[in-house]
């Protein structure tokens, strides 16, 4: 299999990773908030051999719209210079697949947060790891209402133990080193923006 340099941006992490044969070889994952711009190339020329790798993979989002941005701009660069594939991966897929990972085959829904008081969701079985409903972008009591007893992780879950305290939820953002968890169909998305709703900014008409 061939190395592959892992790019995550599209939450408050800042994440890459170099995969050799499915295994870590390196990773470096930081909590940034924002900044990912001026973070991002410096921690890609810390990998060994400056991150260099036979493909690219990429977080696509829903996320941060400026992170999901970032990332795929310095993916497609990285690509264009060393003239190699970039493909991309959901930030829910990777966060469920890990949660899975950690144990448990429960069906679970990931929750991140979407701005605007809204929460991204997507609800994932594990065996296979597979989205069992469209991405949605929703209301804290509305998705709270379709979690259905499924287990919450993410970042947007404060959101849902606000109105339900005894929640079973857990904190997680998305990291890179665990991409070589993503099923190849889950692993192989356009390397473009899926940003999960339409932009603040409306052209004039």
């Amino acid at each position: 299999m061939p190395r592959t340099l892992v790019i995550d941006t599209a939450t408050a992490a800042c994440s890459v990773a170099l995969l050799d044969d499915g295994r870590v070889h390196a990773a470096i994952h930081n909590v940034v908030g924002r900044g990912h711009a001026e973070r991002l190339v410096p921690m890609i020329a810390d990998l060994p051999g400056g991150g260099r790798a036979d493909e690219i993979m990429v977080d696509v989002g829903p996320g941060s719209f400026t992170g999901i941005r970032v990332g795929i701009a310095a993916a497609r660069g990285l690509g264009l210079g060393w003239n190699v594939p970039v493909r991309g991966y959901s930030s829910l897929s990777l966060i469920a697949a890990a949660a899975f990972a950690d144990g448990g085959n429960a069906p679970l829904a990931v929750v991140l947060e979407g701005g605007h008081g809204e929460v991204f969701m997507q609800g994932f079985t594990a065996s296979p790891l597979v989205p069992t409903e469209a991405l949605a972008s929703l209301r804290p009591d509305a998705a709270l209402a379709a979690l259905g007893g499924r287990v919450a992780v993410g970042n947007g879950v404060r959101w849902l133990t606000q109105l339900d305290p005894t929640l079973a939820a857990r904190e997680a953002l998305p990291d890179a080193s665990k991409a070589h968890l993503l099923p190849a169909d889950l692993a192989n998305l356009p390397p473009r923006p899926l940003y999960g709703r339409a932009p603040d900014a409306k052209l004039p008409s």
